[in-house]
């Protein structure tokens, strides 16, 4: 069933076919209401707020992962590097513990936080808050960090209750836009049009010969879930049948970076922030299991010896850097 769930969020990016033409009514009311709710907000018929810092949002107009992630975190990383104190906050998809505000710190239990947030607070060790509602989220973050100077929101492109300074969108490279459909009929959550109101546009795995702004997932490395101290290159095991799990938006891009490092693949897809429990894992043999970091922060209660975690690193075009930064008058 997960599988099934897992190839039919698939089709809906590439195809077009009998369910999607049926959608298709669906899909134009989604568009007038979400309209309605832009407009609602840009003529003060709905309140947003505005925030003593700037606020970055890095978002995307789909469904499904396309790499916001990493991209957060690089972003985090560099902005450090530039002497900003940044917070990230984040809705905690598919967090139980998302109706109250709340910190997230290293030790969090995904279920009650959510595995992105989680990651997040595990890789830049900065201040990470989840909740339902961004802008009151923000102003908690503010108010028990206030050396922070920055916002950044994970994925609130259309959380238009909070303004924004600067908007970041995250393209995947291969699917795009898929069908192009909002949804329930494709994976858009808005028109492709939205894209030229953004600060800039990022595409997941393209290359600087394609022009814009790129990144790359880097990924050549893996370690040991049940203790991250042992570290192999992921060569270590090409050649050999292993079992591949993700639980992301694009487990296709996964399977295919450890098959183009040599890797026999046994795809194990499952659905985006899927709770995993260990009787998921339990392959029936002692091949290794390599999954995503994403992943593995839900599965490192019940970890075994032969798991591994590839984790990746974005790498971005040299020009976007100081995009960014002249955005914030830096």
């Amino acid at each position: 069933m997960k599988a099934k769930l897992a190839s039919f969020i698939q089709r809906q990016w590439t195809g077009f076919g009998f369910w999607n033409l049926l959608l298709l009514p669906l899909s134009w009311v989604f568009g007038c209401l979400s309209l309605i709710r832009l407009l609602a907000y840009r003529y003060h018929l709905l309140t947003s707020f505005r925030l003593p810092v700037p606020v970055m949002v890095v978002g995307n107009i789909s469904v499904g992962g396309t790499g916001k992630t990493p991209l957060v975190i690089w972003v985090v990383q560099q902005l450090q590097a530039a002497g900003f104190h940044p917070v990230v906050v984040s809705r905690g998809y598919a967090a139980t513990g998302v109706a109250e505000i709340q910190q997230v710190t290293p030790t969090s239990d995904p279920g009650m936080v959510g595995d992105e947030p989680l990651l997040m607070a595990q890789r830049t060790h900065v201040p990470v808050w989840v909740g339902r509602q961004r802008a009151r989220v923000a102003q908690a973050a503010l108010a028990h960090s206030p050396q922070c100077n920055i916002i950044i929101s994970d994925d609130g492109l259309q959380h238009y209750a909070l303004q924004r300074d600067i908007e970041i969108a995250v393209v995947d490279a291969t699917r795009m836009f898929g069908n192009r459909q909002l949804l329930p009929a494709g994976p858009l959550r808005e028109p492709v049009s939205r894209l030229s109101a953004v600060d800039a546009v990022v595409l997941n795995g393209a290359s600087a010969d394609g022009g814009g702004f790129y990144m790359q997932l880097i990924s050549d490395q893996l370690y040991k879930l049940k203790s991250p101290a042992s570290v192999c290159g992921v060569q270590v095991f090409a050649g050999q049948a292993v079992h591949a799990v993700a639980g992301i938006g694009n487990p296709q891009r996964f399977f295919n970076q450890l098959r183009n490092a040599g890797l026999q693949v046994i795809e194990h897809a499952f659905p985006d922030h899927h709770a995993f429990a260990a009787s998921d894992l339990a392959f029936g043999d002692d091949a290794p299991v390599i999954m995503t970091e994403k992943d593995a922060v839900k599965c490192a209660a019940f970890a075994q010896s032969h798991w591994w975690v590839m984790p990746v690193t974005a790498e971005l075009s040299p020009a976007f850097l100081p995009h960014v930064l002249s955005k914030l008058g830096v």
